[in-house]
Formats: C-alpha cells, structure tokens, sequence
C-alpha cells in the first residue's frame, strides 16, 4: 500500500474488526427459575431434580475465566459474588459452603450448572474461593447444605418458580352473640369495636392496611464468613447402592482391578450394599480413578469426603 504509514494499514485492517466487536449485543439479565431437563456434560448424564434438602461432601473447584455473561438462571456472571454451579439443584438455591479443611463458611447463591465434570462437585466464584481459604490448586474439600427456606424465598418472586398449593379451610355457619363486659372493664359499651375496621371513639383512626412487599429478591449476598472447627476428610469414589449384595457384587466386578469393595450399611430394620473405592491419598489419584471407573461404564461414579 504505497504512501501508507505502517500504523495507518494496521488501523484499516483492525477497524472493522473492532466495528464488529462493538455491535454485539450484551445479553439482557433475566433471572429466572430453573430446574430443567436430563442434560449431558463430562461424558455423563446429569439429572436436575428439586432437592432442597441436598446435605453431600465432595471435591470444588473454582470458576474458569472464560464463562459466558449470564449464568444459567439468567443472572449476571461475576467471580466477585458470592456463587457457585451445581449440576443438578433447582436454580438458584442458597446454600451454605464449608471448606472442611480450614473450617470456614460463607452462604452462596448457586445459579448455575456445572462444573462439567464428575470429578467435582461444585465449582465456585474466586471471591467464594478466596473467602473459603481455597489451597494454591484451586480445589478444596467441601460440605454443600442446602437451605431449603432460604432456596424457597429465593425462587418465589421469579419467573417459572413453582408454587405449592394452599388449601383453603372450608367455610362454615358462623354464630355470634353479645356478651356483657367483665366487672371492670373501660371503654366496652355496644360502640366499642373489637378486631372491626370502624372507629374506636372519637378523633380515632383506623390503621391503613399493610402493603404487600414489592421488592426485588436480593441477587448477591453479604460476604458474611463463619469460622468453625476443621474437618478434614478422606477421599473416596461411590460406585452406587444397591438393595441386594448380588447387585452390588455385580458392579464390583466391573472395576475390581480398581480396588472395588462392597460395605454393608443398616439403616433400621433395612439395609443396603455400598460399592466404593478408598481411602484415597490424594486429588491426582482420585480423579484417574473415577476416569477410569467413568470408562468402565458406571457413568454415576462420583469423588466424595468421608
């Protein structure tokens, strides 16, 4: 391009470019309920299910950079505020987030699914992370326990939230008489108003009615920590439950050269046959494993604490 400066040919190669960028729109908030369908993600198919009673232990991880600008729910993405993804949980629901290896605790809102894989089970915000006392690699042992009224109050004011049905109390006859005032009583006399709308006496006015609340549900929550006593776990992978030692023995089979093992648990006059593999001593060690076993075929596979 001859008579033109170097930077003036870069800046006529980049403008439409940066032309283009800029007509993109940004996508508008809408913060609504979710639940949702069966989805697939890390190779395994996931379940959302309305669990408000969720209390589990696993493996978090923090939030990669490269997210989209809203979260599934419709909100804003930020890793400044206090949120996380969870794959199955109705969205959003609080919850609250301890990190058992230093003991600390922060409420969170869960308003997105993931992390896109079985070897976590949650993946929170670096403000989240940074709160909790996250290690260097980003991944910490955790205790998820979801705040059902909490969740509730979340979801109610949103669009598509579910509502659970009132019943009514059937309407019956109501009978009514006047009673004499008790010896001593001031002001009863056949003007005086009880739990009515009209006028006491006079100069008296009767209470306006209580406004409904119109504001919007709090999207972002305090940074609000608690300190409690260190848990640290160990890590193990489940393998499912079975109701019968047959079937458990049968999904052993499939990943016996991993260190498979049946436990017996009683839960009254019940009982079950767990398949896990542990203890393990480490995250590295643990996420092949669960590859392995996600391989082998047992897509329900999942790194817990214990």
């Amino acid at each position: 391009m001859r008579g033109v400066s170097g930077a003036a040919f870069w800046l006529a190669r980049l403008l439409p470019a940066m032309l283009l960028v800029s007509c993109v729109p940004t996508p508008t908030p809408s913060p609504h309920y979710v639940l949702g369908d069966p989805y697939q993600a890390g190779g395994v198919w996931w379940y959302p299910q309305s669990n408000l009673q969720l209390d589990e232990r696993g493996l978090a991880q923090v939030y990669d950079d490269q997210h989209a600008p809203l979260t599934t729910d419709g909100e804003v993405f930020d890793q400044r505020a206090m949120a996380a993804a969870h794959q199955t949980l109705p969205l959003p629901a609080i919850a609250r987030v301890t990190n058992l290896q230093t003991g600390r605790q922060v409420l969170v809102r869960i308003n997105d699914r993931g992390p896109p894989t079985p070897r976590r089970m949650l993946a929170v915000t670096r403000r989240v992370a940074q709160l909790l006392g996250f290690p260097p690699g980003d991944v910490a042992q955790v205790r998820l326990e979801v705040l059902e009224g909490d969740s509730q109050a979340a979801q109610s004011d949103l669009a598509g939230a579910p509502t659970l049905p009132i019943a009514a109390a059937p309407l019956g006859a109501v009978e009514s008489t006047s009673l004499a005032p008790p010896p001593g009583a001031q002001g009863a006399g056949p003007e005086a108003n009880v739990g009515g709308t009209g006028a006491v006496g006079p100069g008296s006015q009767t209470a306006p009615p209580a406004k409904a609340a119109t504001s919007a549900p709090a999207m972002r929550l305090p940074e609000t920590v608690t300190q409690v006593a260190p848990e640290p776990g160990t890590l193990w992978i489940d393998l499912g439950s079975f109701p019968t030692y047959e079937f458990a023995n049968m999904q052993r089979a499939v990943v016996a050269q991993l260190g498979a093992t049946i436990v017996n648990q009683t839960h009254g006059r019940g009982e079950n046959f767990k398949v896990t593999i542990g203890p393990i001593p480490d995250v590295a060690q643990a996420d092949r494993l669960l590859n392995e076993a996600v391989a082998s075929g047992i897509s329900n596979a999942r790194i817990v604490v214990r």
